[in-house]
């Protein structure tokens, strides 16, 4: 019987042996991977061997797409311990530990697995993981060592992000360095084990965005993680596991998280097989709120309002001073101390990311009312919520002491109660004045609901008659060719992922492609933006009427129901962003296509403002909202929230600050005052992003500089060489470079007097102006006193302490 047992073992390990010989997916102890040869997976998805990074000579062992042709590396083994040369081999021992060596050293990187193995065999599989396994062992999917669990920058489908707590195994990504340095950067993500884990991402050892905890359908900070064809996301949490993980719907997708360290954000991409080429599908940070903490203790942030923060009801600045000076990390008190002794009572906030949870306490058995008495017996407790809002709630969270990291949505988050001294409500009227009260409330409700059926009886004879639905003004002001929705729905393959270009603040871009075989780029009205339908006729009005070479083509629009549809020209280049951000593609701009970029948008900036017969202020001018066709040439897009001017008039005031806050300028980003010299500011950001290709948002200097208050330093210095983009060394130092950031500087002055116009930025860019010297730029740190008065004030005394906003980022 032992004779038989042993010939039935060694006839499968010769089967083993034979078919792992046959195969390029794995090696056995026998063999080794030595530089220049590879592994791909059974279905050829990945491969794994030795690479060297961009620019750089070094050599590491990596897994990388098979059938992808731009090489995008998913995994890196020896991350911070780089081969000089290509003596680079991989090999396994009988134990089933993989050791990397190089020449005579043996200990480049090596892996421990958890228990030892009879057989052990490498495998490449078709997910991206390369794990090690026992071959005598039936179940495959049991892993002694695997690379999920030790991820570097990119989180792939089916990968877990976050712990195993039987063992403490955390799993966390962090960015390269840059494109030749594949080393852990400053940007990490992860899950963190608090009394209630959540999803952070830090830089360095500093919160930076935290995405909210899990509430039973997506993260309270994510509301847009919904249900979709695509993509499914999973969120565990027992006593053996707690981590996040997405998984595809349609295997035919392709498509990973990465984080960036160059813009300091975690990015999703989906590859579209029809471009060949990667496309940013989202990205977090996603707006100037996602900042960890903007609002200080007890303050909440909304993105639609000017300023985005403010205290929670029942609060005050901690710091008057500081807060109206748009310094808001002082945070906010009550207005009236809690006092366990007197009755209180909760009050109700709704669509919110819920607050940061290290000082919290969950229950996760408890409803929503055994979870506020328990909040009400303790004193410390200032705050309670559900922990799971699918179905119809359950589960406790108690926060004590400060609330931290909130934030509101339009359309989003959940509830959250918090407790308030029973003064803090408004006096009860009396009963009279309440039945007055309502009675009102009744009889303008019937007024309304009248008024409201006559208007809709009228608006819809307009529609049946022909009439224009969406303008006030007769429809040929819209003087735009109308496109129904089944065409646009054709031709971008019913909005399939597979075809979006991208995202931004009015909603998702797709490619689509008409039936006579025109290309087009199709914007929709996104529900969840911030953009709405003013802004969807301002830009069918504006730009229907626009005609220069440097400003994207409206093609038509489409209006059906509540769908609300721009079509454009496509730009097979996607956005200057894209290029100037991406260290692979800013390698194809050199500095003559730079500089040509920077001359077209001076040019389209000048049309807006000085040679249309409408004369615009974009207000909206940044890297995103200028597209690159074929030959890189740039054309303006977004007139979203654009303003017409007339005559000599030059700008107005608005208490509708609207735009992206990392390209705003002073004046108008803290006292609503908007002219063509905001645009010129904007200008100026652009301009010193596209010659240095660092972003204002992601900037992070050790002196907590924006990217102005850096490159005004190397000025002062005179060293501004030292801010031109690494990436053009080889084009050398040359005048057109330093003159474009001297013209930056004039660009992004303080007071909007001392700005350019921009028909004087396009002759100084042709070399036919004399500069003059730049005085202090807007957003430092320190201001001069006397230049932080808005101009409407000039006649009051001015506040020396007053400071502008510093460390505003991009939404």
């Amino acid at each position: 019987m032992n004779t038989n047992r042993f010939k039935f073992c060694l006839i499968h390990l010769l089967c083993s042996l034979l078919k792992i010989l046959a195969s390029n997916d794995s090696i056995i102890t026998s063999r080794s991977l030595n530089d220049g040869e590879t592994l791909v997976s059974e279905g050829r998805s990945f491969e794994l061997g030795f690479f060297s990074p961009g620019n750089s000579k070094d050599r590491y062992l990596g897994i990388w797409y098979k059938n992808i042709p731009i090489k995008t590396v998913v995994w890196v083994a020896n991350r911070q311990n780089p081969i000089k040369d290509l003596s680079g081999k991989l090999m396994m021992n009988s134990t089933g530990s993989l050791v990397l060596s190089s020449g005579n050293k043996s200990d480049v990187w090596f892996t421990k697995p958890t228990k030892s193995a009879q057989s052990p065999i490498l495998q490449l599989l078709d997910s991206g993981n390369l794990v090690v396994r026992d071959d005598v062992d039936e179940k495959t999917d049991v892993h002694l060592w695997q690379s999920f669990d030790y991820p570097s920058d990119t989180l792939l489908p089916d990968m877990k992000l976050g712990w195993d707590l039987r063992t403490g195994l955390s799993r966390r990504i962090s960015s390269w360095k840059n494109s030749d340095d594949p080393s852990p950067g400053m940007l990490s993500d992860g899950v963190e084990l608090a009394e209630y884990p959540q999803m952070v991402m830090r830089k360095g050892s500093r919160k930076f965005y935290r995405s909210g905890s899990w509430n039973g359908l997506q993260f309270s900070g994510a509301p847009e993680l919904k249900l979709n064809p695509v993509f499914e996301f999973k969120f565990v949490l027992n006593q053996e596991e707690v981590y996040y993980m997405y998984q595809l719907k349609n295997k035919s997708v392709i498509s990973r998280l990465v984080l960036n360290e160059t813009t300091s954000s975690r990015e999703r991409y989906v590859w579209v097989e029809a471009d060949q080429s990667w496309k940013l599908y989202s990205s977090i940070p996603r707006d100037y709120c996602d900042n960890y903490a903007l609002c200080g203790a007890n303050g909440i942030c909304s993105i639609t309002n000017s300023p985005v923060c403010r205290c929670l009801n029942g609060f005050k600045p901690k710091s008057a001073q500081s807060w109206n000076s748009i310094d808001w990390s002082l945070g906010c008190i009550r207005n009236e101390t809690l006092d366990c002794q007197r009755k209180h009572d909760f009050i109700k906030f709704s669509s919110l990311k819920l607050p940061d949870t290290p000082n919290s306490w969950v229950n996760t058995s408890m409803n929503l009312d055994e979870c506020r008495e328990t909040c009400s017996k303790n004193c410390s407790c200032v705050a309670y919520a559900n922990s799971d809002i699918s179905r119809r709630g359950s589960g406790c969270i108690l926060w004590i002491n400060d609330l931290v990291d909130i934030r509101e949505f339009p359309d989003g988050g959940q509830d959250l109660y918090i407790r308030m001294p029973a003064s803090n409500r408004a006096d009860r009227p009396p009963v009279k004045i309440v039945v007055v009260i309502v009675a009102t409330i009744v009889g303008f409700s019937g007024v309304l609901l009248v008024s409201y059926c006559v208007c809709r009886g009228k608006m819809k004879s307009k529609v049946e008659t022909g009439g224009d639905n969406i303008n006030a003004g007769p429809k040929e002001d819209m003087d735009l060719p109308l496109f129904n929705l089944a065409t646009i729905s054709l031709a971008t393959e019913n909005f399939s992922v597979n075809m979006k270009l991208g995202e931004g603040g009015f909603g998702p871009v797709y490619k689509g492609t008409l039936e006579d075989g025109k290309i087009i780029a199709v914007k929709t009205l996104s529900k969840y933006s911030g953009q709405g339908l003013n802004e969807f006729k301002n830009e069918v009005k504006l730009i229907a009427k626009l005609q220069h070479r440097n400003l994207v083509k409206l093609l038509g629009c489409c209006i059906e129901g509540e769908e609300k549809i721009l079509i454009y020209e496509y730009m097979p280049n996607g956005s200057l962003y894209s290029f100037v951000f991406d260290q692979t593609r800013a390698k194809l701009l050199d500095w003559s296509k730079r500089f040509n970029i920077i001359c077209g948008v001076a040019r389209g900036l000048l049309y807006l403002h000085q040679d249309s017969r409408l004369r615009i202020i974009h207000r909206d001018l940044k890297t995103s909202n200028v597209l690159l066709d074929k030959e890189l040439n740039p054309k303006i897009s977004d007139f979203g929230m654009a303003r017409t001017f007339v005559g000599d008039e030059s700008g107005e005031t608005t208490k509708r600050i609207v735009g992206t806050y990392g390209y705003m300028a002073p004046e108008y980003a803290s006292y609503g005052l908007f002219s063509v010299k905001s645009d010129v500011f904007s200008f100026g950001i652009l301009l010193l992003e596209v010659v240095s290709g660092k972003k204002n948002r992601g900037f992070d200097h050790p002196q907590n500089m924006n990217l102005i208050g850096y490159a005004w330093r190397l000025w002062t210095e005179d060293r501004p060489f030292e801010l031109i983009d690494s990436l053009l060394e080889n084009s050398g130092i040359q005048p057109d470079m330093l003159r474009c950031i001297h013209i930056a500087l004039l660009c992004v002055q303080q007071s909007p007097e001392d700005r350019p116009t921009m028909s004087s930025v396009v002759l100084m860019l042709n070399g036919e102006s004399t500069l003059p010297q730049p005085k202090h730029p807007g957003l430092l740190i320190d201001l001069i006193p006397g230049e932080t008065c808005p101009p409407s004030s000039s006649n009051e005394p001015c506040s020396a302490n007053y400071s502008s906003i510093t460390s505003l980022e991009a939404r």
